[in-house]
């Protein structure tokens, strides 16, 4: 019998997957406000530049957790292959893989335009492989610079916490502010307005994005915007599950990542306003609203060095690895 070519055996293989990945309607899940938030937003427009490439590739987006997965579950269904995509804050991966802290360091991303440099360095390919590793492909480079907010208590340098019930969405923030004197308390984002509410928290991290989408300037009087530097940066990307992504083609994930590239550009641009348009809301709803001063900045990074920096690098030596990467990048 004749053998079949390789090439032509490759080329039916390609053209199956194609129309495998084509014929299937790829699910986004998150947790965040349709037509509102930033987040959502950009998801919308990565998936119309997708579209403008190759209109066969089907998406349907669930915002606000109407698919009804839970935004820590998402990473389950990911890994399982049952969810195809989502907006994923990385944070909520660290009870799978404690090393996923490093995108939420305090302290080490600054600025927008630091997050936008360590596009193409090793630390996004390390960054890369350790998402590899737990079941998902990182597709957008999207950061949110964040923000302190209380009920109560205005927030300046470290001292300024102690006796507070605090959310900061990550271990290594927690580790931090145990130091300086404040009671943590973990959640997921969509929490946190009825434990402020309720008391459970008395203050709050999260990003400028969150304060103003899910309202949060209703349950706090305070807030402590970012001054030059943001001390609380999260990486909050769409993710992919790595078995739907090994499922397109070359030519399909080539697709995505020039689409991705567009997204990262719109997003970057909504949160250069995001803090804005919290100081905005915050000063609508007749709250209080005051920079972060370089003393201040530089009292919470003395602080993350000693404590969160260092007790992450010594969790494993690929926490090490990473944070030295990422360090590395000026």
């Amino acid at each position: 019998m004749k053998k079949t070519p390789r090439w032509i055996a490759a080329a039916a293989i390609a053209a199956l997957m194609s129309a495998s990945a084509a014929g299937q309607e790829i699910k986004i899940s998150h947790q965040f406000k349709a037509n509102a938030d930033g987040r959502d937003l950009a998801t919308r427009v990565f998936v119309k530049e997708v579209n403008a490439r190759d209109p066969n590739l089907k998406f349907r987006i669930y915002p606000a957790q109407s698919l009804g997965i839970k935004p820590v579950a998402q990473l389950d269904a990911l890994q399982n292959g049952t969810l195809e995509m989502a907006v994923f804050p990385m944070s909520y991966a660290v009870g799978k893989a404690q090393e996923f802290s490093i995108i939420i360091m305090p302290g080490t991303v600054p600025t927008l335009e630091h997050a936008m440099k360590l596009r193409g360095t090793p630390f996004q390919k390390k960054l890369q492989d350790l998402a590899h590793a737990n079941g998902i492909h990182i597709v957008t480079w999207w950061w949110t610079p964040g923000a302190f907010a209380s009920k109560d208590q205005e927030i300046t340098g470290p001292k300024s916490v102690a006796g507070m019930k605090l959310r900061a969405a990550d271990p290594t923030f927690e580790t931090m502010l145990k130091a300086a004197g404040a009671s943590v308390v973990n959640m997921p984002s969509t929490e946190i307005y009825p434990s402020l509410q309720s008391g459970v928290l008395s203050g709050t991290l999260t990003s400028a994005e969150t304060f103003v989408s899910m309202r949060l300037y209703e349950q706090t009087k305070m807030a402590t915007l970012p001054g030059k530097y943001s001390l609380w940066m999260l990486m909050q990307p769409l993710v992919m599950s790595k078995q739907h992504w090994d499922k397109l083609t070359p030519a399909q994930q080539k697709i995505f990542e020039e689409a991705a590239a567009k997204s990262d550009d719109y997003f970057l641009g909504l949160q250069r306003e995001a803090v804005s348009d919290m100081e905005k809301a915050y000063k609508k709803a007749g709250a209080k609203t005051r920079e972060m001063t370089q003393a201040e900045y530089d009292q919470w990074v003395a602080l993350a060095k000693d404590t969160a920096w260092k007790e992450f690098a010594a969790k494993s030596p690929t926490s090490k690895d990473l944070l030295d990467a990422l360090l590395a990048v000026k």
